[in-house]
């Protein structure tokens, strides 16, 4: 134990310090060593599921991708056919508002003539009858009948709007019209081409009339042509008691230069 204690004694500190700090280090790169270990096999262990998670994501992202192209292509689908209803519903508008304009169910503004008649100042002969005298409603019949002749498209007597379901009848001293009674002076108003009063004076039913009324009477049969004439539209019911409408094909009708659209009454005739 002596010369054992010597020797120890006898050994230079820096070796003995040394060696502690080398055994220290081992023990520190040993005990590293033992941990990463397992880390590594943990890690090894975990990469298998994990990159089959990734693949499945990946698929899932292909089949969403998939389904956003699809839903794409179905929306750009009913768009096209959003635009071609809508095409439809615009054309039956258009085919709707010819109707209620023909069948004078809308109020109509546009060039046009106001004829005015009116009851004659001329004297009853003793041997005369009073009633030819005055301006009736076979005066105001005859007169809307050469308008329609003469290229009218739209009518009214007194800001009563001519149909084809109007009734023009002489009742006592006043004319019936639709379901309103006028008096004289008659207006009667009428809206088309340009021409219209050059088409009507050349007509031999119209200048059969001024001679056998005007000239032979003394009925006053004047005319204006206002810059627009404006007829309001057909107040009255649409009722058909008998007829019915017969199904067919949606008729086609071509665009035309149709009057434009106002609301208000008929243009007065200037005196």
């Amino acid at each position: 134990m002596t010369s054992l204690a010597a020797r120890v004694r006898a050994i230079p500190g820096w070796q003995i310090t040394l060696f502690f700090a080398l055994l220290v280090l081992g023990f520190l790169i040993a005990a590293q060593m033992a941990s990463e270990g397992p880390r590594v096999r943990i890690t090894s262990q975990e990469r298998t599921p994990l990159v089959a998670t990734a693949l499945d994501l990946q698929a899932q992202q292909e089949g969403l991708k998939q389904q956003i192209l699809e839903l794409r292509a179905s929306i750009q689908e009913l768009e096209a056919a959003g635009q071609g209803g809508a095409a439809v519903t615009r054309n039956l508008n258009d085919q709707l508002e010819r109707a209620r304009i023909a069948a004078g169910l809308a109020p109509m503004s546009g060039p046009g003539i106001v004829i005015q008649l009116s009851d004659s100042t001329v004297p009853v002969p003793p041997d005369g009858n009073a009633r030819d005298y005055l301006a009736s409603g076979r005066d105001v019949l005859t007169v809307v009948e050469e308008l329609w002749l003469a290229g009218a498209e739209a009518i009214a007597v007194n800001g009563e709007r001519v149909t084809v379901a109007t009734a023009i009848v002489d009742i006592g001293g006043s004319v019936l019209v639709n379901s309103a009674y006028v008096t004289a002076p008659y207006q009667v108003s009428a809206i088309g081409p340009a021409d219209m009063f050059d088409r009507l004076a050349k007509s031999a039913g119209f200048v059969d009339f001024v001679r056998g009324r005007a000239e032979t009477f003394g009925i006053g049969v004047s005319y204006a042509t206002p810059a627009s004439v404006d007829l309001s539209a057909y107040a009255g019911s649409v009722n058909l008691r008998y007829g019915r409408s017969v199904p067919s094909a949606a008729p086609t009708v071509a665009p035309s230069a149709a009057p434009t659209v106002a609301p208000s009454a008929a243009s007065p005739v200037a005196p």
